[in-house]
């Protein structure tokens, strides 16, 4: 039984101003203990919904804004932040934070930017002058009534039978409480993945380069590509099936840490406690064992598969990607834009269509299903229909939390007229006035 807690190597977290390293896990279930490195602030100002914060600043100065007050700080002072308050900090410091009880998924509101930050206005779908997006944004008493609507709905309809949410009136209504929910939502990137997430999507792939001739050169790019699971999953899934073809791969994301542990593909509990998920709770043992060299709980990435992957810190949104990437046979790009506003998602699809060669293959999803249709239509992409309904169901935890969380997955509709289109996630990008060639792909 462990008494002693080393500080861990990796981030549990991060903002635009601060890394933060979660200790333990600890035997007292109640309570999570941090070391956070301050180099400007908090990023956001926030309320907390059940848990006290308490900080103690080792080094450095800096401040701290409590219910619209300033308290400066420094080496040797405790601060606490009671639930229901709104708080942020700024400043360069090292601190140690106490959550009590341990810190939970809902249990934080992020309000506004921290100007020491992030300048500009705060991120919202519900930043148009719509009557709707006015409603969302209406406080009464300090209170949103559209928030208490939709805890009042969220109670119901989980006491529905499914066969009720399949009825068309009903997701009609699911519908428009995930776009209050969207609208309401505070976005940010997670983390959070796991291997071989979508079978289906690796499988498509398989099948579209059973057509390349043998000894060809393939060029893939997998973006926000986290700590590697999805990255290493398709050259895992390309290797495996074509081991003649030369792979070239690049793997991409904005987080410096995630990139890291990426590269160097091993993982411990540790890791999946960073990334709040059990990396390989999809997989079967003959699976791990095909991709892993494991030494007790640890599971490092097998060479043959590692071979040949450039991983890569960057932005997508930024138009200079093109020319640091070059283009790509397929181009991997799942989880991240519907974390983005609905303007950046989509000029950052649209930046990322110009990294696929011509004929080439775009595979996005986890986006705002509305987004992607409008991009799609607006630049000619092709949808294959080949493995469509198993792709877009292909992990059932983006469906889990529909209507509830911005990020959950629209259950698909085939009553729909546009539904071939809209629940596409595989795209060929034909240049236009081109005809896209048949797939003749043969299954397992």
């Amino acid at each position: 039984m462990p008494y002693i807690y080393s500080l861990p190597t990796l981030t549990s977290f991060e903002g635009e101003g601060l890394f933060g390293y979660t200790f333990g896990p600890l035997k007292q279930q109640d309570l999570e203990i941090y070391y956070i490195e301050v180099e400007k602030g908090h990023d956001t100002f926030m309320v907390s919904k059940k848990i006290t914060r308490t900080y103690y600043i080792l080094c450095g100065n800096g401040y701290f804004t409590i219910d619209d007050r300033r308290y400066d700080v420094g080496p040797g002072m405790l601060v606490e932040v009671p639930p229901k308050v709104e708080y942020s900090y700024s400043g360069k410091m090292k601190l140690i934070a106490l959550s009590k009880p341990r810190w939970f998924g809902g249990n934080d509101t992020h309000t506004k930017w921290n100007p020491d930050v992030v300048p500009g206005d705060f991120p919202s779908a519900s930043e148009g002058g719509s009557w709707l997006a006015r409603l969302v944004r209406l406080k009464i008493f300090g209170k949103s009534p559209i928030g208490a609507y939709l805890r009042l709905n969220r109670r119901l309809w989980n006491n529905l039978p499914a066969s009720a949410t399949a009825l068309r009136p009903i997701r009609w209504y699911g519908n428009f409480l995930h776009i209050l929910v969207q609208m309401q939502s505070v976005r940010g990137q997670l983390r959070c993945t796991f291997f071989l997430r979508n079978r289906p999507t690796l499988e498509l792939i398989r099948r579209l380069l059973e057509r390349k001739p043998t000894a060809d050169t393939v060029r893939v790019a997998v973006l926000g590509c986290s700590t590697g699971a999805e990255a290493y999953s398709v050259a895992w899934r390309i290797r495996s099936s074509r081991p003649d073809l030369k792979l070239i791969a690049h793997a991409v994301d904005i987080s410096q840490q995630a990139v890291e542990v990426a590269k160097g593909g091993v993982y411990s509990p540790v890791v999946s406690q960073i990334v709040g998920s059990d990396l390989f709770d999809d997989m079967t043992e003959a699976e791990i064992q095909e991709m892993f060299d494991r030494d007790g709980d640890v599971m490092t990435v097998k060479s043959w598969i590692k071979e040949g992957i450039e991983w890569l810190v960057g932005d997508v949104r930024q138009s200079g990607i093109v020319e640091t990437l070059g283009h790509h046979d397929i181009v991997v790009a799942n989880n991240f834009l519907c974390h983005m506003d609905d303007a950046t998602a989509e000029g950052c699809l649209r930046n990322i269509a110009r990294l696929v060669s011509s004929h080439g293959y775009l595979f996005v999803s986890g986006v705002d299903l509305d987004i992607r249709t409008k991009v799609a239509k607006d630049l000619g992409w092709k949808p294959l229909q080949e493995l469509l309904e198993e792709i877009h169901e292909g992990d059932p935890r983006m469906g889990q939390n529909w209507p509830w969380h911005y990020s959950a997955l629209e259950p698909l509709n085939k009553r729909r007229q546009d539904w071939r289109l809209r629940y596409a996630a595989a795209f060929q990008l034909v240049p236009s006035g081109e005809s896209a060639p048949k797939i003749v792909a043969n299954s397992v």
